[in-house]
C-alpha cells in the first residue's frame, strides 16, 4: 500500500497564485490489488498519468506548490466525485441517476482502464471501496482545498493547473482531417471553470514553446475541474491534457529517448505559468 495518500512538495517561498495537481500519476500499485485484477501490470497502468507529476516537478522551484497521487488511478480515482460509485464493480451499490462516467466504468472506483479493458473478475466489497476512498481520495481533496484556500488567503486569487496525459490514439475521429493532432489540450469547461484571461494565457504559452494547442474537444475537464473552477470568486482550474507520445512508450510505460528534453520543454512552461499569479511586492511585504 501506498505510504501517503498523496504526495505534496511545497516551495521554499511561495510566491505565486498557482497550483499544480496530478491525480493520475500514482504507481504504487498494492499487491492485493494486482493479485485481484486480470490484467497484467503493464495493462493496468493503461490508465496513468505514467509521469506526469515527473514532467511538472519542477514547479515548487518556482514558487508553486506541487500535489501529486500515491495511489494509482486503476485503484480509485481521484478525478471523480466519492459518490461516483459503480454498481457494476461494487457490490451493495444501487445507482439511481444516470452518469455517463460510471456507465463508461470509469467512476471513483474503476471498472475497466484503456480500450474498456475489465480490471475484476467480480466485483469489491463496498466496505473496500469505502476503504480506498477514506485513504486517498478524502485526503487528497482535503489537501487540495486547503491550497486554494491558502492561495486566496495570501493572493486574493488562484489558479489551479489540473496535470494529466492522453493516449495518442485518443484524438483519432475528433481531429479534423488533414489536420494535425494537438499536442495539448486545454479544458475549463467551455469558459465555466477559469477566466477567459487565464486560459488565454496558458494557450499561449504552451504554443509559444512549439506545442499545438486545443481547447475543451474532446477533453473539457472531468470532477476537479468541475468542483474547483470558480472563476466569478478569482478561483480558476484548467485542465491540461499531454500527448504522451511526446515524451514516453505508451505500449512499454516507459520514458522515452525524448523524455528528458520534453520535461525541459515543461520546465520552461512550468516557468510561464507560475509567472501568471506571481504575487505582488506588497503580498510579498506581508507575509
Amino acid at each position: 500500500m501506498p505510504e501517503t495518500p498523496y504526495r505534496l512538495i511545497r516551495p521554499e517561498i511561495h510566491s505565486t497564485s498557482v497550483i499544480f495537481s496530478s491525480p493520475h500519476s500514482g504507481r504504487e500499485y498494492p499487491r492485493d490489488f494486482l493479485r485481484a485484477t486480470e490484467l497484467t501490470e503493464r495493462s493496468v497502468r493503461s490508465s496513468e498519468d505514467a509521469f506526469v507529476d515527473i514532467l511538472f516537478d519542477r514547479a515548487p522551484d518556482f514558487g508553486a506548490p506541487l500535489i501529486a497521487a500515491t495511489a494509482p488511478r486503476a485503484y480509485v480515482d481521484l478525478n471523480r466525485g466519492a459518490d461516483e460509485l459503480d454498481p457494476a464493480v461494487i457490490r451493495d451499490v444501487s445507482q439511481t441517476v444516470h452518469n455517463p462516467r460510471i456507465a463508461s466504468g470509469l467512476g471513483v472506483i474503476p471498472r475497466v482502464v484503456s480500450n474498456g479493458r475489465q480490471i475484476y473478475r467480480g466485483k469489491i466489497s463496498r466496505e473496500e471501496a469505502t476503504a480506498r476512498i477514506d485513504r486517498y481520495h478524502r485526503p487528497y481533496h482535503a489537501a487540495l482545498r486547503q491550497l486554494l484556500q491558502d492561495s486566496h488567503a495570501r493572493f486574493g486569487e488562484a489558479i489551479l493547473v489540473d496535470c494529466h496525459s492522453m493516449p495518442h490514439e485518443a484524438l483519432e475521429g475528433v481531429t479534423p482531417r488533414g489536420a494535425r493532432r494537438p499536442d495539448v489540450v486545454l479544458g475549463d469547461r467551455f469558459g465555466a471553470a477559469c477566466g477567459a484571461h487565464v486560459i488565454e494565457e496558458v494557450e499561449t504559452i504552451f504554443a509559444g514553446a512549439g506545442l499545438r494547442v486545443a481547447r475543451n474537444a474532446p477533453f473539457a475537464g472531468a470532477y476537479i475541474v468541475q468542483s474547483y473552477g470558480r472563476p466569478s470568486r478569482r478561483q480558476h482550474v484548467v485542465q491540461v491534457e499531454l500527448d504522451r507520445s511526446l515524451y514516453m512508450n505508451e505500449a512499454l510505460v516507459r520514458p522515452s529517448d525524448d523524455f528528458e528534453s520534453f520535461r525541459a520543454l515543461m520546465t520552461e512552461v512550468v516557468a510561464k505559468v507560475t509567472a501568471l499569479g506571481r504575487a505582488s511586492d506588497m503580498a510579498l511585504a506581508a507575509e
